[in-house]
């Protein structure tokens, strides 16, 4: 591979802005804003506005607006009914 032309890959922490969980993980972003982890250790800060902590499909809050089928559907628009 050529030299230089990649981006630098390092430990970051990326925080869920509306809960405040945290996580680390490898990513070629950077930030002007650090953070001190339990581990001791500074990583550069990046915010997210959703992650695995808020959501809907992984909190199990999902709300399911199933709308009808297409049978249905027509069914309506033209007054058909089942006999």
């Amino acid at each position: 591979m050529k030299k230089g032309i990649h981006p630098a890959y390092q430990q970051v922490v990326f925080q869920d802005s509306s809960t405040g969980f945290k996580f680390i993980s490898g990513s070629t972003k950077t930030s002007d804003e650090t953070i001190k982890m339990d581990d001791g250790n500074t990583y550069p800060l990046i915010r997210v506005e959703i992650s695995s902590d808020s959501h809907p499909f992984y909190t199990g809050k999902q709300k399911f607006t199933q709308a009808d089928g297409a049978v249905d559907r027509f069914n309506k628009k033209y007054g058909l009914t089942d006999k």
